[in-house]
């Protein structure tokens, strides 16, 4: 059986909200089913192989943003990987980044975006700071409930061609328009952190399905179940 491969994009730009977890998690989740399994970290100047069925894309302030979509336009391999059809779950700068668009500084200076996923960001009328409760589109039962914690103050506008992770119960999410997030084939953005992976299990395994083009067995893992429980818990305890 082959490693499979899990990069991490430019920890020292895209990682200040502990969004590095998420490739814990699927590391972890990857290794009790018995799959063989690696984390490449590429910082900005690296070249990102091309080898990866995985890539994962955290949050960061304005000018380590712009200098993550720079880096990753001139490096192209995001969107040949996107390309070949592996996963990319790009979390809050990440999701922006993956955007058509998405503006930066006093002035709302327009930056171009990777154009991975068909929306745009603008700065929105106030910050989007606390726990969000989303219902997962496309999933049933427990399943379809999200947690994490967003803190952004881009607004995303989802285009003709995007479509919504999910929509949402408690919080902001995209723009306070009732959606959160955005998919197309095998890309994902998302705004919560978490790390999000951690709090949404199945969120994580249908990340690695999309990577690997196969289901997985299911996971027993009490102490997971117990974290997810108390999240919902919490968030819903906020919502009254």
């Amino acid at each position: 059986m082959a490693t499979v491969e899990i990069v991490l994009v430019y920890q020292s730009l895209l990682g200040i909200y502990g969004d590095r977890g998420n490739a814990t998690v699927l590391l972890k989740r990857l290794m009790w089913r018995g799959f063989d399994a690696k984390v490449t970290v590429v910082e900005a100047g690296e070249p990102l192989p091309d080898s990866g069925q995985v890539y994962l894309l955290g949050g960061g302030e304005d000018a380590a943003q712009v200098s993550a979509v720079r880096a990753l336009q001139a490096d192209g391999g995001l969107h040949r990987a996107a390309t070949r059809g592996a996963a990319v779950f790009a979390v809050c700068a990440g999701y922006q980044i993956a955007g058509q668009s998405f503006t930066v500084g006093d002035h709302d200076e327009v930056i171009e975006g990777l154009g991975l996923l068909d929306v745009t960001t603008v700065r929105g009328p106030v910050r989007a700071v606390g726990e969000i409760l989303t219902r997962w589109h496309g999933h049933d039962g427990d399943a379809q409930w999200l947690t994490g914690f967003e803190n952004h103050g881009g607004y995303t506008t989802l285009g003709p061609t995007a479509q919504a992770l999910a929509s949402v119960e408690v919080g902001v999410g995209n723009a306070g328009d009732g959606t959160e997030g955005a998919i197309a084939g095998t890309v994902i953005g998302t705004y919560p952190h978490g790390p999000v992976l951690a709090r949404n299990p199945a969120l994580a395994d249908h990340v690695l399905e999309m990577a690997l083009g196969e289901p997985l067995a299911p996971l027993d893992r009490p102490e997971v179940t117990e974290l997810r429980r108390q999240r919902l818990a919490a968030v819903r305890r906020l919502s009254r």
